[in-house]
């Protein structure tokens, strides 16, 4: 058991979380002359160090995902979720928000073919909430950043959310609040052919540059803002307003997402920085759930799909869910770090 215990570590540490690449990038400025423990030189390993890292990993689980998602275009999965009912067809959903696109703008229009073909309004709201919240690309980077708890709990929790989510939007009835051409569009059922290995490892190439460009500024800016918090903030300041010391933290973080966009990949550096600077674990995580589930951007798209009563109740159940969330963590961070 204590073998196993110990490769495990190993393969957080210096695999997924990539230490090796932390102290190697420290030793190359260190040798030109730059001073790491500095508040300059540790920026610069900070930001080389995510960016390396997050890149790396983005590229391999993107087409990992992606060749898993050949197997599930779009008619097929909207057949396989329509044999479902209840409760059960709420969480296959969820589950399959898990390997679909990396931010909630991508997967509206998911969402919107999904309701169109006359899925269940609840079934395609549970999708909508799990897909940008807890998809593998945030486990995975989750165990790299914060163990593999942490991660575990931040994925189920998550799915808890989509699944109650989209099952009280089903006992409302709301499927009026849905927008007429959305209704009443026409769904043509188109035959799928089957796809050889060659061109499932194309498409999944194909969506790893597609991704990379789209998403490759966020993660600049991502981790310039981490290595900024990381280096040049003063921890007081941090433990002040994020801290234990303000039950509020929760609710600040959450809403202080809301108006960014980007997808797990530009917020793990900022949430990351901020833990080490002394906030709560609820309050990172509640900020990066916020960022990637409520992002200004994606209510606006989501606007012209669904009436505004819809939309409250939809950002209500998540930021409420959030908020829940994030308390819980901090309540039990010390047993999951």
């Amino acid at each position: 058991m204590q073998f196993l215990s110990t490769i495990w570590i190993f393969i957080q540490d210096q695999i997924l979380g990539m230490k090796w690449l932390s102290s190697l990038i420290g030793e190359f400025l260190y040798s030109i002359g730059l001073d790491t423990s500095g508040k300059i030189g540790g920026s610069v390993q900070f930001f080389i160090y995510d960016v390396i890292k997050i890149v790396f990993l983005l590229c391999m689980l993107i087409f990992i995902i992606s060749y898993i998602q050949s197997f599930f275009p779009p008619e097929r999965t909207k057949r396989i979720l329509g044999t479902f009912h209840g409760i059960g067809a709420n969480i296959l959903a969820a589950l399959l928000g898990t390997v679909t696109p990396f931010c909630s703008c991508s997967s509206i229009p998911l969402f919107i073919g999904f309701t169109s073909a006359g899925l269940p309004l609840g079934v395609t709201f549970s999708f909508l909430i799990s897909s940008p919240m807890v998809d593998i690309g945030s486990l995975v980077l989750l165990m790299s950043i914060f163990g593999t708890k942490v991660a575990v709990v931040y994925v189920l929790l998550g799915l808890v959310i989509a699944v109650v989510g989209g099952t009280l939007i089903e006992k409302l009835h709301l499927e009026n609040q849905v927008e007429e051409f959305i209704r009443n569009a026409k769904q043509i059922d188109i035959p799928q052919e089957e796809l050889a290995v060659k061109d499932r490892i194309k498409y999944a190439w194909e969506q790893v540059v597609e991704t990379f460009k789209k998403v490759f500024p966020y993660i600049l800016v991502g981790v310039g803002i981490g290595a900024f918090i990381h280096n040049w903030i003063p921890e007081d300041i941090i433990v002040r307003f994020l801290g234990t010391g303000n039950p509020f933290g929760v609710i600040i973080a959450t809403i202080v997402g809301v108006p960014m966009y980007a997808d797990i990949f530009g917020c793990i550096p900022i949430a990351e920085a901020l833990l080490a600077k002394g906030a709560r674990l609820g309050v990172v995580l509640s900020f990066m759930m916020g960022v990637t589930t409520l992002s200004l951007p994606s209510m606006i798209m989501l606007k012209k799909a669904i009436k505004p009563k819809l939309l409250g109740l939809f950002i209500g159940i998540c930021t409420v869910g959030i908020i829940i969330v994030g308390y819980a963590f901090n309540a039990f961070q010390y047993l999951l770090i």
